[in-house]
């Protein structure tokens, strides 16, 4: 499709599309793939439509009231090698609201020694890559002196890999490391310990080439770029309210609880989306939702094979909540061995908690086995773990404990997922896709679902005539 022609006026740049009229677009969902088209496409001159089916912007990464408490879905956090996201937090104007770390520290505490409790620390210096992390792995305390060495030579290996490499999408992670001298206790105390939180999924479930995206790009490209960053407020009011901020500056038309029914393209080569109680005509239509229900929407001949999108799998994630009646965790976060409990962070603050104290949240990714166990199974597993990981803990109130569950929360991040992950561009002129499970490069992370906006945008400019310049210049 091309545009008929582009003007400008009055210095912003107008897309005109069929019989001269600005060019229009829909957007189908609202998370964070969405918004980033939607943002894309409005700044370059498109009259946009947002469409979500939810009451509220965000995807999967949003918050919701109980009782006094604003309460995040789940933690979610982000590295500093995340420049898609970092620049949706700049543009929505709530960088601030969700600050990096000033060099990465990740306290590790093992609680499965027969000689006690130990913590360790991984972090990083100001020294060049890979120098940045050797002082820390060297004094590591969760593993021995060999264990260390065969660390260092297996990050040597792994630096030398091409992520995009289509071999490494077919085999696992585990059966690497394996090949690489790794322990099954360097696997967890280290590999599974930033991995299961990045990829969503143990060694063996994990795709070597996503693996090697994570590691390569978070711990071995920068001196700096796995520094930590989170949210220090709810996230509704980075992806909801901000966002929608954003978007109203621009004139999008944000449209809530509107379902997408039926996606058509016209005789006349334009596109209806059809929703309850009206229909939308556009130039561009971005579906920017989960792929099972993109498979729904999409129309036929649009993919070479639409079902590979079923093909690929989803992967859950569960986060367990705990209030109590005082404080028990000094740090912001930590991460455990030896113990069903994975990463621990401290929202207090961010969840409006009022009066004496503390609000902890329990983040399991890889959560097959547990995703569907009622909450008083959970409640007695895991508040034993949380006094054997905070001695504070024994003996406190518990003033609340409750459950949210993901199950499809990211996409599996399985060996040969790789080639089931569609590209922006359909066969469809004028339709394209987003989303984290498309063909970023990433895993299932913010980072992805941002990029894939870009990439939708982008592909959607260019077939319309228009020049994109792409927010991060070095990944276009």
């Amino acid at each position: 499709m091309t545009a008929d022609d582009i003007r400008v006026t009055g210095g912003a740049t107008v897309v005109r599309g069929h019989g001269g009229r600005r060019a229009r677009a829909v957007v189908v969902g609202g998370g964070l793939a969405g918004v980033t088209s939607a943002l894309q496409l409005a700044e370059a001159g498109l009259h946009v439509t947002l469409l979500e089916g939810r009451p509220r912007l965000g995807g999967l990464a949003f918050s919701f009231r109980r009782g006094e408490l604003t309460v995040d879905n789940g933690q979610h956090v982000y590295l500093r090698c995340c420049t898609g996201y970092r620049w949706f937090l700049e543009r929505v104007g709530g960088a601030h609201l969700a600050p990096v770390q000033r060099r990465l520290d990740v306290p590790v505490l093992d609680v499965g020694r027969a000689a006690g409790p130990r913590l360790g620390r991984l972090r990083r210096t100001n020294l060049p890559v890979p120098l940045h992390l050797a002082a820390s792995l060297a004094t590591y305390p969760h593993l021995s002196p060999v264990e260390r060495a065969r660390v260092a030579r297996a990050a040597l290996a792994l630096k030398k890999l091409d992520p995009a490499d289509p071999a490494l999408d077919g085999i696992d992670f585990g059966t690497w490391l394996g090949r690489h001298g790794q322990s099954a206790r360097s696997v967890e105390a280290l590999w599974d310990l930033v991995g299961v939180a990045t990829l969503n999924a143990v060694a063996p479930d994990a795709s070597m080439g996503l693996a090697a995206k994570v590691f390569k790009t978070g711990l071995l490209s920068e001196n700096g770029a796995a520094d930590i960053g989170w949210a220090h407020v709810p996230l509704g009011e980075l992806h909801d309210a901000l966002a929608r901020k954003a978007l109203d500056a621009l004139g999008v038309r944000t449209e809530l609880r509107a379902r997408a029914e039926r996606i058509t393209r016209t005789d006349d080569g334009h596109w209806t989306v059809d929703l309850p109680g009206e229909r939308l005509e556009a130039d561009v239509v971005v579906l920017a939702v989960a792929q099972r229900e993109a498979h729904a929407l999409l129309p036929e001949g649009a993919l070479d094979d639409p079902d590979r999108l079923l093909d690929i799998g989803t992967a859950p994630i569960l986060n367990v909540h705990v209030v109590y009646d005082r404080k028990v965790l000094r740090r912001p976060f930590f991460t455990a061995l030896g113990s069903p409990v994975q990463w621990v962070f401290d929202r207090t603050e961010s969840s409006g908690l009022t009066g004496p104290g503390q609000y902890l949240a329990i983040s399991q990714s890889a959560a097959q086995d547990e995703i569907d166990e009622p909450v008083a199974v959970l409640r007695e597993r895991y508040l034993p773990e949380l006094e054997r990981l905070l001695p504070a803990a024994r003996g406190a109130g518990v003033r609340d404990f409750f459950v949210t569950r993901e199950r499809t929360a990211t996409f599996a991040p399985t060996p040969g997922v790789g080639r089931l992950r569609p590209g922006a561009r359909t066969r469809a002129p004028g339709l394209y896709l987003a989303g984290a499970w498309t063909a970023t490069g990433w895993p299932a992370t913010m980072e992805g679902a941002v990029r894939s906006g870009f990439s939708a945008a982008g592909a959607a400019l260019s077939a319309l005539g228009r020049h994109y310049d792409h927010p991060l210049q070095e990944a276009a």
